[in-house]
C-alpha cells in the first residue's frame, strides 16, 4: 500500500498539489502506519515533511473535537439533540426561534445563507451579531446547508452548557485523556519550526504560520476558540482520536463515548431527497471518501488539505494533512478531493 501511496502522492507534489504532506492509518487493533511525503514548502531548502508536523486542520474542527464533544455530553444526558438552542443562546433573534435544536446544529440543516467571509473586517461581536440575527428562507431541518455559522453556534452552546471554554473542554474530555499532546488551538504554544505554513494571505498581508487561516475564526478567537476552525494537530494525534471511535469509544481501558452514540455518527440523521449526513459528521461523501469505502464511512475534510474518515465496517481509519492552500488557495477544490479519493480507495481497499 505504501508504493502505491507515495506514486500517488509524488506525483500530486510534482503537480504542485501541495509541496508536503502526512499520510497516516490505523485498523482496529492500534497497527497504524505514517507515512510522510514532501516538504514545508517548495523551497529545495525547506524542512522535510515530518510524521509530527503540525497543521492547521480548518473544518476538521467542526466534528474534531466541536460535534464529538456535544455528543459526549448528549451521552451523559448533560445536553440533548432536541435541546432547544435558544435556551443557550438567548441573543438568537431569528425568525425560527423556538424551532432550533442542537440537532440541526450537528447536521447543519439550518438554511443559513451569511456569508462570514464578507463580515471578516469586523469584529467578533459584530460577527455573532449577524449570525444571531439571520432571516431562514427554509424551516430548520427542511434543507441541508453546510455553514461555519451552525459550528460556532454549536461551540458557544458548548461552552454554556459545561461552563468551559470550547479549548479547556476539549483538553479535559478529549485530547489529554487520548495522549493527543500536540493539539491545540493555541498554535503559538507550537515550537513555529513544527507547524506547516498554510497560505500567503494578502488580507493580513502576511505569511500564515501559526495562526487561523480561517478568517472568520482567526477574529472569532480574539474572544474564543470557535467551533468550526481553528484547531491545530498531527497525524498520531488524530489516529489515537480514530482508533478510539474504532474501538466503540474506548482506547487503553478508558471510556469516552458510547457505541450507540458512534452508530449515530455513521447512520444518516436525515430524511432530505438525495443528501445523507451523521450526527455530527459527514457520510459516505464518495467524492473525497472514494468508491471502496462502505456506506458507514464518516469523516471531515478541512479547507487547508486535510481529511479525516473513520469507516467502523472495515474496521480502518485514515488521516491525510496536506497544506493544499499554500502558496495560494486554488480556484477548485477538485485537486484536492481526487487525491483525497484516491488515498481513500488505496487505504479501504484492502
Amino acid at each position: 500500500m505504501r508504493e502505491k501511496i507515495a506514486t500517488r502522492i509524488e506525483r500530486a507534489i510534482s503537480d504542485e498539489v501541495f509541496p508536503g504532506c502526512v499520510v497516516g492509518v490505523i485498523d482496529r487493533s492500534g497497527t497504524r502506519e505514517i507515512f510522510p511525503f514532501g516538504r514545508f514548502t517548495y523551497d529545495m531548502s525547506a524542512p522535510d515533511m515530518s510524521e509530527d508536523a503540525v497543521f492547521d486542520v480548518a473544518s476538521v474542527t467542526k466534528s474534531i473535537p466541536t460535534s464529538t464533544l456535544a455528543l459526549m455530553l448528549i451521552d451523559r444526558g448533560e445536553l440533548a439533540a432536541d435541546t432547544r438552542v435558544v435556551e443557550y443562546l438567548p441573543e438568537l433573534q431569528t425568525n425560527f426561534n423556538d424551532d432550533i435544536r442542537m440537532q440541526h446544529l450537528l447536521t447543519h440543516t439550518l438554511d443559513f445563507r451569511v456569508r462570514l467571509s464578507a463580515l471578516k473586517d469586523l469584529p467578533p461581536e459584530k460577527i455573532l451579531q449577524e449570525i444571531y440575527t439571520t432571516h431562514f428562507e427554509k424551516p430548520p431541518g427542511t434543507a441541508y446547508c453546510y455553514s461555519n455559522a451552525s459550528s460556532i453556534l454549536l461551540g458557544i452552546c458548548l461552552r454554556r452548557a459545561a461552563d468551559k471554554p470550547l479549548d479547556r473542554l476539549a483538553g479535559e474530555m478529549l485530547f489529554e485523556p487520548l495522549q493527543m499532546h500536540a493539539t491545540t488551538f493555541h498554535p503559538q504554544t507550537v515550537d513555529i519550526a513544527r507547524i506547516v505554513p498554510t497560505e500567503y494571505d494578502d488580507w493580513r498581508g502576511r505569511l500564515i504560520r501559526g495562526e487561523v487561516h480561517d478568517e472568520s475564526a482567526w477574529v472569532l478567537s480574539r474572544q474564543s476558540p470557535a467551533g468550526s476552525a481553528g484547531l491545530f494537530s498531527t497525524a498520531p494525534d488524530l489516529l489515537n482520536f480514530l482508533q478510539m471511535l474504532l474501538n466503540n469509544g474506548r482506547i487503553d481501558n478508558h471510556y469516552c463515548i458510547s457505541s450507540d452514540m458512534i452508530r449515530r455518527m455513521h447512520t444518516n440523521q436525515l430524511s432530505i431527497d438525495g443528501m445523507r449526513t451523521g450526527l455530527g459528521w459527514e457520510l459516505c461523501r464518495r467524492r473525497y471518501m472514494g468508491d471502496a469505502c462502505s456506506d458507514m464511512t464518516f469523516g471531515k475534510t478541512g479547507f487547508t488539505g486535510c481529511v479525516c474518515l473513520c469507516d467502523p465496517a472495515k474496521g480502518r481509519a485514515l488521516v491525510f494533512l496536506s497544506n493544499f492552500t499554500y502558496p495560494r488557495r486554488k480556484s477548485s477544490r477538485n485537486l484536492i478531493n481526487d487525491i483525497r479519493k484516491d488515498i481513500a480507495d488505496m487505504v479501504f481497499a484492502t
